[in-house]
């Protein structure tokens, strides 16, 4: 395989970039994004890189979940708290069914570009560009709003900075306390209409109180004040991908210093694509998104590109199909990784494929077809004797309706209360939690340890 530069990319096709029409200020932001510290480090790419091998293992568990994109006009302190508040319970959840450590990763701290299904949008007979997420233009419906603008990188690395210097505050400063992670857990489950989790929430009331009873939390008491928080983005944007790429004194390797793991799109995942070629020589975990026209043999060169080494947690395979799909595709994706021999962690994106125009006009992703897809990915896995390694959700702490469905019901008439997303329909807090529940129920099912099915 030829030689890797981080600048080589260039020389690949494209798509779903914008085309700057001013070269000289494009030029002037990436010679300052250049100068910039990174927002991550090699270490915690390495360290991140182990946890998903294990997962891949089945000795740990990926919950990797956060906004469809991110807002410059949205980000506050509690929106970042609320999103990291609503993963610490669906994680005490998981852990509590797999047995094993749940890897906390937020679509986080960077998730600002986003592919489109189309270059041009329509609106009362005016055509204009793609809104293309924050980092590129932006989302208002005029011609001057709608053009790429270098500049708003800048935006993004500052903003991305900020939420990773409150994620790492909350990660180790005590907010993250076990004790306080189930209190709120048990705040879901005092309603009524979340009875059905109920019994799980109490039986790690008891694990708790055994854990207290014999000295536990006296011994570990910084174990249970502090959890490791990663962050992820779609690495599209490639120009700021580059500028903040940095060489690994330690290792001599490249790391991409955008964030803890990138991936790979399924509109962007060319075998001979620029997004391929910029990711193939990056320390960092990569996540490759498979739907369903993702081919056999294009998943055997992509995994030998982009995981020449075979390492264990370095490229995660990020299924998305849709609810009654995943029977149809995902079986000759795993026989081609089996073929191979291929080292992989494979993960369930349940959103991308379940989105649907509502009624009222509205894209939502109803409950029950995200569920669904989430248990056809377990049976699949189960029959092919494969490990299912965690879940990618789009999902949010704030009481937003978005989705429809959940004990909570979110109907297609209330999708217009709190409807706030910029680009696709997020889960609310809500509905992530009482996912978690019934993820941990297919967990547990996996395991041959699981009690009768709750009702959903």
């Amino acid at each position: 395989m030829s030689e890797w530069q981080k600048s080589k990319w260039r020389n690949k096709p494209r798509v779903q970039m914008p085309d700057y029409t001013d070269a000289a200020a494009l030029e002037a932001v990436e010679a300052k994004l250049s100068k910039f510290p990174p927002l991550v480090f090699a270490g915690e790419a390495r360290r991140l890189k182990e946890h998903l091998g294990a997962a891949g293992r089945g000795e740990a568990f990926l919950l990797q979940g956060g906004d469809c994109a991110e807002s410059f006009d949205q980000f506050s302190a509690d929106a970042i708290r609320d999103t990291f508040k609503v993963m610490l319970q669906m994680a005490l959840v998981l852990t509590y069914a797999a047995k094993v450590p749940v890897v906390k990763v937020g679509r986080m701290a960077g998730q600002f570009a986003k592919p489109r299904s189309a270059p041009t949008e329509t609106l009362d007979g005016l055509e204009l560009p793609s809104y293309r997420g924050d980092i590129i233009n932006d989302l208002a419906f005029t011609s001057e709003a709608r053009i790429p603008n270098p500049q708003k990188m800048l935006q993004a690395y500052t903003q991305s900075s900020a939420t990773l210097n409150l994620l790492r505050a909350f990660s180790t400063g005590g907010y993250a306390d076990l004790n306080q992670v189930h209190a709120w857990i048990l705040d879901f489950t005092e309603t009524n209409k979340a009875e059905a989790y109920r019994e799980m929430a109490n039986r790690i009331t008891d694990a708790l109180d055994f854990m207290k009873a014999a000295g536990v939390n006296a011994d570990v008491a910084h174990t249970l004040q502090s959890v490791d928080f990663y962050t992820s983005h779609e690495g599209l944007l490639l120009e700021y991908e580059e500028a903040l790429t940095r060489n690994d004194s330690t290792s001599g390797k490249w790391l991409a210093g955008s964030g803890h793991m990138i991936w790979i799109g399924d509109r962007t995942r060319q075998p001979d694509g620029a997004h391929v070629e910029f990711c193939r020589g990056v320390l960092n975990p990569i996540g490759l998104k498979c739907g369903p026209t993702t081919t056999a043999g294009d998943l055997k060169v992509l995994m030998s590109k982009l995981n020449p080494e075979n390492e264990e947690g370095k490229l995660t395979l990020i299924a998305r199909f849709g609810a009654g799909k995943a029977g149809d595709h995902l079986p000759r994706l795993i026989n081609a990784v089996k073929e191979e021999g291929a080292k992989v962690t494979w993960v369930c994106d349940p959103m991308h494929g379940n989105t649907i125009k509502s009624a009222t006009g509205y894209k939502t992703r109803p409950f029950e077809r995200v569920l669904g897809e989430v248990r056809d990915f377990f049976d699949v896995h189960k029959a092919e004797g494969t490990i299912p390694g965690g879940v990618h959700f789009e999902m949010t702490g704030q009481d937003v309706t978005e989705c429809t469905g959940g004990v909570r019901a979110v109907t297609e008439e209330d999708l217009s209360a709190r409807y706030h997303t910029a680009c696709d329909p997020r889960l609310n807090a809500s509905q992530s939690l009482e996912l978690a529940f019934l993820v941990a129920e297919e967990i547990t099912k996996q395991r041959g340890t699981a009690p009768a099915r709750v009702a959903s």
